[in-house]
């Protein structure tokens, strides 16, 4: 059985960016209760962090959707995904059922790190705005 068919990359590339996309609207429509969720973790500057967690989710979403700069975007996404897992999912610092809710997110993040690394190595493959040599 091949695996090669031009749509796969596409259709994993939308099926990744659904939780960035959402997320990131999500965000904007949500300002204030994402302001106060994100002063929990005692950060400096949250409205100036929380208007770049929104652009990186929107805007890497619409690289990965038409693979346009979409290795870069992968990259960038993935280095995001770092802070926001270990700021956001410690699940080792929660406890009781918050902790195993906190570590089943730490490793979905994991798992969609994974995919984003995969994504910057290989491309956006054929059905995208980007050429790369790998095609």
């Amino acid at each position: 059985m091949k695996f090669d068919h031009p749509a796969f990359p596409l259709l994993g590339r939308l099926l990744m960016v659904y939780v960035f996309v959402t997320s990131g609207i999500a965000k904007l429509f949500s300002w204030q209760a994402n302001i106060q969720y994100i002063s929990t973790r005692h950060l400096p500057m949250i409205p100036v962090l929380l208007a770049i967690a929104a652009s990186i989710e929107i805007g890497g979403s619409i690289c990965l959707i038409t693979g346009y700069r979409a290795r870069e975007a992968a990259f960038v996404m993935f280095v995001y995904m770092i802070g926001v897992t270990l700021l956001f999912h410690n699940y080792w610092a929660a406890s009781g059922s918050l902790a195993g809710q906190q570590e089943t997110h730490f490793r979905k993040n994991l798992a969609i790190m994974g995919g984003l690394l995969i994504l910057a190595y290989s491309g956006p493959g054929r059905w995208s705005l980007g050429k790369d040599s790998n095609q």
